[in-house]
């Protein structure tokens, strides 16, 4: 349930040595083919990493041969010197894959200001490249790890073709996209221009609508590479769904391993005037510290839901709202309804539905609780 598990790719999970604990931290993924196409999307954020700032230019072309990972140290405002270094394993991976640097895509996680040690990324990359197979998947999960309690892996399966992936990220889950890595690979033949659009399309309805804590990163990445080796070409359709089910696995798997989280929270907005207005206004709620908080405590406080939703563009009747709460609602017509008392929010999966009266439009956007735990992962960060 790996990367390698569609045909045609190879990875490896190595030490280099760039984190203290001496554990994993330098992945690559390598593209055997027969093809090579590939598309990515990236941080929203203004200010990006060098990795960032290496891989746009890379993956204009649509072909992409291999991915190299690091965690350890973002290589992010380290200067020109950590652009070099990014340069320098991108033309480390093209020299021992046999490809052009120019194809290589370089993504890394860690703090931000720290300048990654270039000779042990160039030793490390040697030792994955020597450790490369088709069973290395798991260790390249590993290897990308931060904060993350556990890796994040994923297979979709096709008719006759896969889907495989991994991910990473355990905090600043904000779009667009959020602190996470994300590689994502194909055995199906599929065009680079229709990966790009399937990529997309899985994007805005997953990891666009993860809302952990309103934060994002400088160093997001998602790839998808299509290495065709199964010889079938699925429908753009069928292809897109089963891509977006991967995204959404994964997303998923992201928020339940959030930063001391103990509720992952569900807010769909129903009977918006549009899908933006739904993202709009149920965002509004998942970066309200007030209701996270409330969450917290297992307090179903409805009045804050109203409140964020206030804070919003989106069309409604501010006295013609309806919340409900793990089932209850609890508000109906911006008034008092069931007893709050009614609503459970003991158990870890919490579900909030909103009814904006305005449409036929809807949409969820997935958040966490603010906890005693996020605050004191955040105050001590260690990469």
């Amino acid at each position: 349930m790996t990367v390698t598990t569609p045909a045609g790719f190879r990875a490896a999970g190595v030490a280099a040595g760039l984190k203290s604990s001496g554990a994993q931290d330098l992945a690559l993924v390598v593209n055997d083919g027969p093809t090579y196409d590939s598309a990515s999307v990236f941080t929203a954020n203004r200010c990006k990493a060098n990795p960032i700032l290496w891989s746009q230019e890379v993956v204009k072309d649509g072909v992409v041969r291999a991915v190299v990972l690091n965690s350890g140290g973002a290589n992010c405002y380290t200067g020109p010197d950590g652009f070099q270094t990014t340069h320098a394993v991108a033309e480390k991976v093209g020299t021992v894959v046999g490809v052009g640097a120019g194809d290589v895509v370089v993504c890394s996680t860690g703090l931000i200001g720290l300048a990654n040690d270039r000779d042990a990324l160039l030793a490390g990359v040697d030792a994955a490249y020597g450790a490369l197979s088709r069973e290395g998947g798991a260790d390249a999960a590993a290897a990308i790890m931060t904060t993350d309690s556990v890796s994040k892996q994923v297979v979709v399966e096709g008719a006759g073709w896969s889907i495989g992936g991994m991910a990473k990220g355990a905090g600043m889950l904000a779009p667009q996209l959020a602190t996470m890595l994300v590689v994502l690979t194909t055995d199906a033949v599929v065009p680079a221009a229709d990966l790009d659009t399937a990529l997309r399309a899985a994007t805005r309805v997953t990891f666009d609508r993860l809302d952990s804590d309103g934060c994002m990163s400088t160093n997001d990445t998602v790839t998808v590479m299509a290495s065709g080796a199964s010889g079938i070409t699925p429908t753009l359709p069928d292809f897109t769904d089963a891509l977006t089910q991967a995204c959404s696995d994964l997303a998923m798997q992201l928020l339940r391993d959030a930063e001391g989280a103990d509720h992952e929270i569900a807010i769909t907005v129903l009977n918006a005037a549009s899908e933006d207005d739904a993202v709009e206004a149920a965002r509004s709620v998942a970066r309200s510290n007030l209701f996270k908080a409330a969450v917290f405590g297992n307090d179903p406080n409805w009045g804050r839901v109203l409140a964020s939703i206030g804070t919003t563009q989106a069309t409604f009747d501010p006295a013609d709202l309806d919340v409900a709460m793990n089932g209850v609602w609890v508000c109906r017509r911006s008034t008092p309804a069931a007893d709050p008392a009614e609503v459970d929010l003991k158990p870890r999966e919490v579900s909030v539905t909103i009814d904006l009266k305005s449409g036929d439009a809807r949409a969820t956007v997935w958040t966490n609780d603010l906890t005693h735990a996020y605050v004191h992962e955040n105050s001590a960060y260690s990469s």
